[in-house]
């Protein structure tokens, strides 16, 4: 089947199968930075943004982005170093997988959420895993990129 999506900006057709998910189809396609790290929709690894919301693609069928603009980290480079730049100097970047999927949701919350409590960010970021850190230190990250106490 083919479908047709604007992809970081650029309009794209793709051939898919009835049966294929979006994580799946990206990564055919060459968008590296979707990460597939549980298969059970649960590490937000996968995290890409659908309509400008964070969405997960190992979640969502290929056939059902037709027409859809899918925004990738490839998408938002200047936007997600500024806030890697961030994560590195609080020193809680670590080994980097997680990160695309962790950063678009930071983005997204970024437009979504103004002045977020502590309690909201981590409400936010629920199913988003990384096995490196505790955390601690990308909130702390999180809170000091958006400018909240």
């Amino acid at each position: 089947m083919q479908i047709e999506i604007i992809l970081n900006g650029k309009k794209v057709s793709l051939d898919v199968k009835n049966n294929e998910l979006l994580a799946d189809t990206l990564r055919n396609y060459g968008v590296f930075s979707i990460r597939k790290g549980c298969d059970t929709t649960c590490c937000g690894l996968c995290t890409i943004w659908v309509e400008e919301k964070p969405v997960l693609s190992c979640a969502m069928l290929s056939v059902r982005a037709d027409g859809k603009t899918i925004t990738t980290m490839e998408g938002l480079q200047r936007e997600a170093e500024e806030f890697a730049q961030v994560l590195v100097a609080e020193g809680s970047e670590q080994c980097g997988f997680c990160s695309p999927g962790f950063i678009l949701t930071v983005l997204a919350m970024k437009r979504e959420l103004k002045n977020p409590t502590q309690e909201e960010i981590v409400h936010y970021l629920t199913g988003n895993l990384c096995r490196c850190t505790g955390y601690l230190g990308q909130l702390r990250a999180i809170k000091k990129y958006l400018g909240v106490a």
